[in-house]
């Protein structure tokens, strides 16, 4: 500002004394007048950001009030030091415009250039935001899916890609949200027959090849909203939904049928087969209730000689 815009706008303005800490406007606040420093300093806070300004003598802020009116101040202006500023209004101002308009229109050509340098260095500081938010959200993702990968490991058996016991225990934890439409639920606990047997014969790997193709007929008996898994050693378990006792009882029948049609190189003459128990999972109850009641049912099926399924009653 030029020694004759400062003596001009001086003396359209109200002198007032400012003390350090002394709060001028705060951010977001409506506006009626600018400020023209004359002996101290002043510093405004921006938001989003950015780095304070410190102005001292001579120099001027809170313009944009006297340009446009009333409007909501982009910063905080607090009082670093001991001073005196001059106020000056909106009214104060256009009245000078009509006394002094070469001299005020020196001013606001200056000031105009000063806030569209501005704008430019708030755009570049925004574009520069948005790049590091962008950058953020994409580590943000990755991390989200590095997250989701490690949860269904956790909750997924290594050799066959079922759910192991964690998964189930979350699947039964989400029950209670997902509508039975009238069905019912119940749980199938499934035995591969004399499957110590096939390790000690044929060797472990033979057993692992068995217990992935059973494995594998497991899941395929499995619907969308069911849950096939595998509970530890040659035990799996599934959790269906059905209509009555005849749709269990057929869809056990035919897993065990399916189970008997397979045929692996590794166990040479050897034939797989499986026992089952099963049971409804009436409320109230729990997990241990319902596996309690399947598991008694199973054993009274491999008490048969296996390759039978009994309901618990």
């Amino acid at each position: 500002m030029s020694p004759e815009e400062f003596r001009v706008l001086s003396g359209a303005g109200v002198s007032r004394a400012m003390l350090p800490g002394e709060e001028l406007f705060r951010l977001g606040e409506a506006a009626a007048s600018m400020f023209l420093i004359d002996t101290g300093e002043v510093r405004l806070s921006f938001d989003d950001g950015l780095a304070d300004k410190l102005l001292g003598p001579g120099q001027y802020f809170g313009e944009l009030a006297v340009f446009i009116g009333r409007h909501q101040r982009f910063a905080r202006a607090v009082a670093d030091t001991p001073g005196v500023l001059y106020e000056i209004s909106q009214a104060a101002f256009n009245e000078l415009l009509q006394r002094e308009p070469r001299v005020v229109a020196r001013f606001m050509q200056r000031s105009f250039a000063y806030l569209v340098a501005g704008e430019h260095q708030l755009v570049q500081h925004l574009r520069r935001r948005n790049e590091d938010l962008l950058q953020t959200l994409d580590t943000l993702r990755q991390t989200r899916t590095e997250l989701t990968v490690a949860q269904q490991l956790v909750r997924t058996d290594d050799l066959t890609g079922l759910a192991n016991r964690r998964g189930l225990y979350r699947y039964l934890d989400e029950l209670g949200s997902q509508p039975l439409n009238d069905l019912k639920l119940a749980l199938l606990l499934i035995d591969i027959d004399h499957f110590k047997q096939i390790n000690d014969r044929s060797g472990h790997l033979a057993g692992d090849a068995a217990l992935r193709a059973v494995a594998e007929e497991v899941r395929r008996l499995a619907g969308p909203l069911e849950l096939p898994c595998r509970l530890g050693g040659d035990e799996f378990a599934m959790v269906l939904r059905v209509s009555d006792d005849g749709e269990l009882a057929n869809r056990a029948l035919g897993l065990m049928g399916a189970v008997r049609c397979l045929r692996l190189p590794s166990l040479r003459e050897h034939r797989l087969s499986v026992s089952i128990g099963g049971a409804f999972c009436a409320d109230p109850g729990g997990w241990s209730i319902w596996y309690s009641q399947a598991d008694r049912a199973l054993y009274d099926a491999k008490r048969l000689g296996g390759d039978h399924w009994r309901l618990a009653r």
